[in-house]
């Protein structure tokens, strides 16, 4: 099992999880290598970096930049490229830990 289908199951069972992600996308709120930790949560919004799944490819922490009652939600890194839209979210980061720096997200 890979690690968006292990963090999937986790969010779906017991609520959270945690999983590395690595990349430049979302400098400087995350750095690459940054061990996140993901809540499901009831309600999305604006601004919530998230682990969803957008024209059928898993996106393990970009955030929302926009919402619709139709189409979902708007996906983008923190550089502006915009992933699609999407209704299919498991969960949001809550907490990150990279090299002893603790960040949480609330």
């Amino acid at each position: 099992m890979n690690k968006y289908l292990r963090l999937k199951n986790e969010l779906e069972i017991v609520g959270h999880g945690k999983m590395k992600a690595f990349g430049n996308s979302m400098l400087p709120v995350l750095k690459s290598g940054s061990l996140l930790t993901f809540q499901k949560s009831d309600q999305y919004q604006i601004g919530d970096i998230v682990f969803c799944k957008v024209k059928g490819r898993y996106i393990d922490a970009h955030k929302i930049v926009k919402e619709d009652p139709n189409k979902g939600f708007l996906i983008a890194n923190n550089h502006g490229f915009e992933n699609g839209w999407t209704k299919t979210i498991y969960g949001k980061v809550v907490h990150a830990l990279y090299k002893n720096i603790d960040t949480a997200f609330v």
